[in-house]
């Protein structure tokens, strides 16, 4: 199998390229092709010839997704489109990565694959544009939403934390949003699983398990070895530009029926760790 990885240089993208073995694997970033640019796009994916395209190039500041609205939604939605087009005209398969913020974060248990989509803030709304666009282009696209990711490749909740106890006696956390952590190692094997099983359709892909973020910051402070004291926050007290999805945990029945299964967030923590120190 070839795979073209779009977003190879990200946070994502780097664990993909490491885990992907056993296949011809093309990763380019947004210095190789910047997916605003329809024309490169289709130059890229003609050239490449591959089996898969894996779409992880995203604009993911959250926040600055809402004080750059038309940047967010020309990389994020536009620029998805282009992919979709380029992978249509070459008769490729395409999987696009997606975003627990395609909800409102009202419910209080596990979102399904095929419930309503009503995103709440700018990213958002992007991801889920993008997502109706992508399913009318290629309707056997696979769309894998994730959530809260991280990984030793780049920014991430973990990190700040780890630095922020390092020299803070005190941090407040946000107790009222609740979500499953997602290791990129285990997200990455988890697409490729999904590639060589030939998905289609919304599948979600995060670890097992859920916590909120001062639960979250709590094991992060106890596995580094930190005294730091955590204190719970309310979102209102820790507001932010861009709105957080109150309950955004994703249900593991659409990843469960290819046969794949995630480990839990604890344990995919301490792995991400281990190799932060590695």
């Amino acid at each position: 199998m070839k795979a073209l990885i779009l977003g190879g240089t990200g946070l994502l993208g780097k664990a993909l390229v490491r885990e992907w073995i056993n296949d011809e694997v093309t990763a380019l970033g947004s210095r190789d092709v910047d997916i605003r640019d329809a024309a490169k796009v289709r130059q890229i994916v003609r050239n490449a010839r591959p089996d898969w395209v894996v779409l992880a190039a995203a604009y993911t500041d959250v926040d600055g997704c809402e004080s750059h609205r038309e940047l967010a939604l020309s990389v994020n939605r536009d620029g998805a489109v282009h992919v979709a087009e380029a992978v249509a005209e070459s008769g490729a398969k395409l999987l696009f990565l997606s975003s627990d913020y395609v909800f409102d974060g009202k419910k209080t248990s596990p979102y399904e694959a095929d419930d309503q989509r009503n995103p709440q803030g700018v990213y958002g709304r992007s991801k889920a544009e993008a997502e109706i666009s992508l399913l009318e282009i290629v309707p056997e696209c696979c769309i894998a939403r994730t959530s809260w990711v991280l990984g030793v490749d780049g920014k991430c909740f973990p990190d700040t934390i780890l630095r922020l106890a390092a020299s803070r006696p005190v941090l407040d956390v946000v107790n009222d949003q609740r979500g499953s952590p997602t290791y990129t190692v285990d997200l990455s094997r988890a697409i490729i699983q999904l590639c060589r099983k030939d998905a289609r359709g919304i599948v979600h892909v995060t670890n097992s398990g859920n916590c909120s973020w001062f639960e979250f910051a709590g094991q992060i402070v106890r596995l580094g070895g930190f005294a730091t004291e955590v204190k719970p926050a309310s979102t209102q007290q820790m507001a932010r530009p861009a709105p957080r999805p109150a309950y955004s945990v994703l249900s593991a029945t659409s990843l469960n029926r290819y046969g794949i299964e995630m480990r839990e967030w604890k344990d995919a923590l301490d792995r991400y760790l281990k190799e932060r120190v590695s």
